[in-house]
């Protein structure tokens, strides 16, 4: 299952990305575009909340927030965060596998309606049918309620020229392999899906129409690299700006480790 696979990372999970100086840097763009997108005292879902970053990020500005994850470690992590910044009253957590989401949100998790919907840094990957949960989140968004959907693309030019050059020919390429699996630190292997940017909106054009749509990592580094930025910081953080400013246009939308679209229910 998806949960033991992140059971085993969680631990050291917000050490290696949430709170190293790239994690930060690949998230503050997206927190910007999930401010602009969901007002105070408005409710969404948190697909993949990992150990509640997000989450709670926005709890503490005011909205209200039904996190979904697989993960029991991750989950216990993200519920001891949120206590912590007592943002516990505003999220509510449901450990759910996002290929089930359907039956937990008629049933256990109870949301009719909602403002929108999240989910960053490829917990969609993870989902083999994005039309089955397009269709789902369909029933549940509001008319102009928004969508901010961050996944891992088919193509990252860091990833392919790192790994070449550390001799790694079979993580270079992994991403253009049929039925790639991932390997989640030392836990299990887990079958992934990269989408890409067209992929995404033809499996939520039914319901929602395109808005944005911008690279996240054109610049930055996957996290495999994240010692780079540890060496020259400053240098990255010139990249992080070029990653806001240049990240919207092509090639870019496509040349990334993850992408991120932002869609509106019609």
């Amino acid at each position: 299952m998806t949960g033991n696979a992140f059971d085993a990372v969680a631990s050291h999970y917000d050490a290696d990305f949430t709170d190293h100086r790239l994690g930060r840097l690949l998230r503050s763009e997206v927190c910007r575009k999930l401010e602009e997108s969901f007002e105070p005292g408005s409710h969404v879902l948190d697909l993949g909340c990992g150990t509640g970053e997000d989450a709670v990020w926005l709890a503490q500005r005011g909205v209200r927030v039904t996190a979904f994850d697989a993960s029991t470690a991750m989950l216990a992590l993200a519920r001891a965060k949120a206590e912590q910044t007592e943002t516990a009253d505003r999220i509510t957590w449901c450990q759910v596998d996002l290929s089930e989401l359907a039956l937990h949100l008629d049933g256990t998790c109870g949301v009719a309606q909602c403002d929108g919907a999240y989910s960053n840094f490829g917990a969609l990957n993870c989902v083999p049918e994005l039309q089955a949960l397009a269709k789902e989140l369909a029933r549940r968004v509001r008319p102009g309620g928004r969508l901010l959907l961050v996944v891992m693309g088919p193509f990252c030019p860091w990833e392919v020229l790192g790994h070449l050059a550390r001799g790694r020919v079979k993580d270079a390429f992994r991403r253009f392999r049929r039925h790639p699996e991932a390997r989640v630190g030392e836990g299990e292997p887990v079958r992934v899906w990269y989408a890409s940017p067209r992929r995404v909106r033809q499996e939520f054009e039914p319901w929602f129409r395109l808005v944005e749509t911008a690279g996240v990592g054109v610049f930055l580094p996957p996290t495999d690299f994240r010692s780079l930025v540890d060496r020259w910081p400053r240098l990255f953080s010139k990249m992080a700006t070029l990653d806001r400013r240049l990240g919207g246009t092509f090639p870019a939308t496509w040349l990334n480790d993850h992408h991120l679209t932002i869609l509106e229910r019609r």
